[in-house]
């Protein structure tokens, strides 16, 4: 048994969406929190939980920030060796840099390399849950799931299912694409804190054939999530037309195909049509914000504030390596700025929300991880709130949490994040 522990700082408790209301008065801030056996139990005035467990270990972070710790919805680790090289426009992306690196994955050493390497980067960066695409190799699924699963991580991924428009190395058909994603679904989903995807990488890569094969898989395992992009680039949605001309729009290539469900989750969704979000927002389905990357590709402004006020549910990603950052700090300060240049200045609760709770809503771990409160798992980040002397000067002056945060969000890195626990072990 794991001995009890209990963390002093400032302990964020969301008490309610930021997204509604007043996004101020959505959580509260309490002294400790106290851990047993890998959940947390209760909240509150350090002398209470001392009462409370007399036994457990106490950890200061006195000027930390104590939180739930960061979930990035969506992910491609197999791109972790080339993040930040030379931006192109998706088609030019994928053929320059993403498709011959996901080629070299067909060494099975070399996807453990990376899947070892983007946890342990994620990790320094205050992220506990990835969500993640995996590469067209059934064994790039296992190599990331026995790396999360060595580290105790609760993780999301799937094997990438591609039959067309790909280098000839990279592709599976109809039928393999279905029988390797099934053969991992009973392997891996479940186990543990795993969850399987299944994954067709994009409607443009995958023929009629492949995406009906893939629904239908998905429809025997309704508990799987599914993921895959949406509407990234204007160039992208008349590639999907051309290629799908009796479908009504980019989303219809999915849902008559029974690739369209609560359970999905659609990256990107920048340049959606009235139908798309209508029909989304009905079925409950997620869409994933991928701020830096929209921008380091070109992508476009996602109206976060409107698909909000539409009723859809959205998570927040760092879409590595499109995305130029695995930093989920990083990731909110980029999504401050598109919020701006539509319209909306986030503030950083809804911020902070987004990164944590939000995305594990997306994810449909909201009743296990993403918030601090007891019941929940003790996946948690102490972040410095003075890591720099520039962030340092001007948290300094604050008035409230939110003034404190919100120069790390928008200037912090890895150098903020003073500690991370897994069920309530430290990393480091």
């Amino acid at each position: 048994m794991i001995p009890p522990r209990i963390l002093t700082g400032q302990v964020l408790c969301f008490t309610r969406s930021p997204l509604e209301g007043d996004p101020a008065t959505a959580a509260r801030i309490d002294e400790a929190v106290l851990i047993e056996n890998g959940h947390i139990t209760r909240t509150g005035a350090l002398s209470e939980l001392r009462a409370a467990a007399p036994q457990a270990k106490i950890e200061r972070y006195d000027g930390h920030l104590i939180s739930s710790g960061f979930i990035d919805a969506h992910a491609h680790y197999p791109q972790t060796g080339i993040i930040a090289s030379w931006g192109k426009r998706l088609r030019d992306w994928l053929e320059t840099y993403t498709f011959p690196e996901e080629i070299r994955l067909a060494d099975p050493a070399y996807a453990r390399d990376i899947a070892n390497r983007h946890l342990d980067l994620t990790l320094a960066n205050g992220t506990t849950t990835v969500a993640t695409f995996c590469t067209s190799h059934a064994h790039s699924v296992d190599a990331f799931f026995q790396a999360a699963q060595t580290r105790n991580l609760r993780a999301v991924a799937g094997k990438t299912c591609m039959d067309r428009n790909a280098p000839a190395a990279l592709l599976d058909t109809a039928q393999s694409g279905h029988d390797d994603s099934a053969r991992l679904i009973a392997r891996w989903h479940g186990t543990g804190r795993l969850t399987y995807a299944i994954t067709p990488r994009f409607s443009p890569t995958s023929t009629p054939d492949q995406l009906a094969a893939l629904g239908a898989l998905w429809a025997e395992h309704p508990t799987c999530l599914m993921q895959t992009h949406l509407s990234e680039q204007v160039e992208e949605i008349a590639w999907v037309k051309s290629l799908y001309p009796d479908a009504r729009d980019y989303l219809d290539t999915y849902e008559i195909h029974g690739l369209l469900g609560a359970r999905g989750l659609y990256g990107h969704a920048v340049h959606l049509t009235p139908r798309e979000r209508a029909r989304l927002a009905e079925v409950g389905a997620a869409l994933i914000h991928c701020p830096t990357s929209n921008t380091f590709i070109g992508s476009g402004l996602f109206d976060l504030a409107a698909r909000i006020a539409d009723g859809h549910r959205v998570g927040l990603a760092t879409d590595t390596g499109g995305g130029s950052s695995f930093s989920m700090l990083r990731t909110m300060a980029a999504a401050y700025e598109i919020g701006q240049l539509t319209g909306t200045a986030l503030h950083p609760a809804q911020l902070w929300w987004l990164a944590t709770a939000g995305s594990a809503d997306a994810l449909h771990m909201s009743d296990r991880i993403g918030t601090i409160s007891p019941g929940m798992e003790a996946d948690l980040v102490a972040v410095n709130l003075a890591s720099t002397s520039a962030i340092a000067q001007r948290a300094g002056t604050a008035e409230d949490v939110w003034q404190a945060l919100f120069p790390t969000i928008m200037m912090g890195d890895d150098r903020a994040i003073a500690q991370v626990w897994i069920l309530g072990e430290p990393q480091s």
